[in-house]
């Protein structure tokens, strides 16, 4: 077999195996978006979400928006570990609710946001990110009106 041949084949086989192991395709059957199991590691900071005098200008001319970021800003390890249920994962290539936060989609997104206020207020009633896992999964988070934030 020529090198060019072996090559081919053997790229072929790491693709292979990496898209088999790939969380998203290995169960198509459950459509869950993109979220991180457990809490981030400390060896590698985290991309910085959104805050301060960032949190002005036309994007934020609500303060429900305001609002959001800065309770985001509070539980951040929990929104690592919770999907959103925006498919932002498949259009932004975000890797849970708190890739949301660090740029300007929890802002623009009604789901993100309702997703964060929820998260929010269930981590402070005692709940763990696994809990509040399966109440977005539920769309417990539906219930929330942005206007009364």
């Amino acid at each position: 077999m020529n090198f060019a041949k072996r090559r081919w084949i053997l790229g072929f086989a790491v693709f292979a195996i990496t898209a088999a192991s790939y969380a998203q395709w290995s169960n198509p059957a459950e459509d869950i978006p993109a979220y991180h199991p457990a809490a981030p590691l400390k060896v590698t900071p985290l991309p910085p979400m959104l805050s301060g005098a960032k949190l002005t200008g036309d994007n934020f001319r609500y303060p429900w928006q305001v609002h959001v970021y800065q309770q985001a800003a509070k539980i951040g390890n929990v929104l690592y570990q919770l999907p959103c249920n925006c498919r932002c994962d498949r259009s932004l290539g975000h890797t849970s609710l708190r890739s949301c936060y660090e740029g300007l989609h929890g802002a623009e997104c009604s789901t993100c946001a309702k997703e964060a206020f929820y998260a929010f207020a269930m981590t402070k009633s005692g709940k763990t990110p696994a809990e509040i896992r399966a109440g977005i999964a539920q769309h417990a988070y539906e219930q929330i009106d942005l206007e009364k934030q």
